[in-house]
């Protein structure tokens, strides 16, 4: 009797250690901002995907902080995660954390921006095609200009995503020859506030302005408060994003058009792809996901947006 009690015991302790290893799976993910709500789908979508396979997801936000996503990783490296997924704060300065992670054997995947700087050791990117969408973002602005006019650019040039935005939207315009001035680029970070604030200097310093382009949704609602206050209903404005808040303001007419993207996508393909990663298959150094122009006539037939 005794023997079995303790076989029992024994077979207990084993099924508990191997369940206790089962939950310590664990996959650490820092984001550039969860004010964004792009961002907190992505986290959503990341945790979702990552309990299919047994992985509990520790997700932070750096909330433009490089500083403060550097200390997120020391800390999922001192948690000994599985692997990391990085939203960089910014694109050159996230190097030392990846190369850390990367020298204490967890791999680091990038979601939706990039590390720019050389050999940052990312197994894989995975992000919506930036560069395309810019490209659709200055198509969107000629068709609402009648291609002429002067537009501001609303940036934030700190991360890889935006550069490649903003490039493609000056590229598409020099390729259709248009006659739209691009007057100027002002950083307004992303956030809704800070683009309020530039959209309303913009408008003292260029009081004959005809479009804005945001490099995202709270920029582009941001620059829309800022006319609103000033009363100007005939500059447009191409965003870039596709979430909620956006695609409504599309469909009020307040907004022209957004390429949106698809963070649920994003957030699934890269577990997707660490899962592979981990079973030893090859995976791609990086994955990119069109994104679609969406106009007043998508918002109107959008199932989301009926009320």
């Amino acid at each position: 009797m005794k023997k079995f009690m303790g076989l029992t015991l024994a077979l207990t302790a084993a099924f508990s250690l191997a369940a206790g290893m089962a939950s310590a799976k664990s996959i650490g993910i820092s984001v550039l901002t969860l004010q964004n709500p792009f961002f907190k789908v992505i986290v959503d979508n990341v945790t979702s995907e990552a309990a299919k396979s047994g992985y509990d997801v520790l997700a932070v936000s750096a909330e433009f902080d490089p500083g403060a996503q550097n200390n997120q990783v020391n800390d999922f490296i001192v948690k000994k995660v599985d692997a990391i997924i990085l939203t960089p704060a910014d694109s050159k300065a996230v190097a030392p954390a990846i190369k850390k992670a990367t020298e204490a054997g967890i791999p680091v995947f990038t979601a939706d921006i990039a590390c720019m700087a050389d050999d940052c050791g990312v197994v894989s990117h995975i992000a919506t095609d930036n560069y395309a969408g810019g490209r659709q973002a200055g198509k969107a602005m000629h068709e609402a200009l009648g291609g002429k006019g002067k537009v501001a650019i609303i940036d934030h040039p700190e991360v890889e995503s935006v550069i490649l935005r903003t490039k493609g939207f000056q590229d598409e315009l020099k390729e259709l020859n248009s006659g739209i001035e691009i007057v100027g680029s002002w950083p307004g970070k992303g956030s809704k506030d800070v683009s309020f604030s530039v959209a309303q200097e913009i408008l003292q310093a260029h009081g004959d302005l005809n479009g804005f382009f945001c490099i995202n949704d709270p920029s582009a609602l941001g620059a829309l408060a800022a006319l609103e206050i000033a009363k100007k209903t005939d500059v447009k404005i191409v965003g870039f994003d596709g979430m909620p808040e956006g695609k409504q303001a599309i469909k009020d007419g307040k907004i022209f058009a957004d390429p949106i993207q698809y963070p649920d996508k994003i957030g699934q393909i890269t577990v997707q792809t660490i899962m592979q990663y981990f079973a030893g298959e090859k995976v791609e150094p990086q994955i990119l996901i069109p994104t679609g122009l969406y106009y007043k006539a998508d918002a109107d037939k959008d199932p989301e947006l009926q009320k």
